[in-house]
């Protein structure tokens, strides 16, 4: 298993999918490092819990594993948010998955090319991208 070779800090995820007044919406920071010691991911929070409830940690902790694949790296989860109503696992899962690929990206273990696949998450460095005009 290879290590995250660099930190990359400040990624930010926000998955709204709430069109219309519902819908699955997750949003929180989080910081990247290289492993630790025993290689693997670990998570931790820094966020307290009236931000980001525990109950949607292991949900973060499995899409990470999706994200980074077969790469190890420590995240540090800085700020979160939740809607009582519409913050759901999945979509933590879902901007998890999303923040493992981009620290991948970040730290050059993916061509930058990927972002363009990355809906919702940002990080510093990231692509701009470019929405297409709409005809009128």
């Amino acid at each position: 298993m290879v290590g995250l070779p660099v930190p990359v800090p400040g990624v930010r995820v926000c998955v709204v999918m709430n069109r219309g007044g519902c819908g699955p919406f997750a949003c929180f920071d989080a910081d990247f490092e290289p492993p630790g010691g025993e290689g693997g991911l670990e998570l931790l929070s820094a966020v307290p819990e009236q931000r980001l409830p525990v109950e949607f940690l292991p949900a973060i902790r499995e899409g990470l594993a999706q994200g980074l694949g077969d790469v190890s790296a420590s995240a540090l989860l800085t700020d979160g948010y939740f809607h009582e109503t519409d913050s759901w696992p999945s979509a933590y899962r879902i901007g998890a998955e999303q923040a493992g690929r981009a620290a991948l990206i970040g730290a050059g273990l993916l061509p930058s090319e990927e972002a363009g696949s990355l809906r919702w998450v940002h990080w510093p460095g990231s692509p701009r991208l470019r929405r297409p005009k709409r005809a009128r």
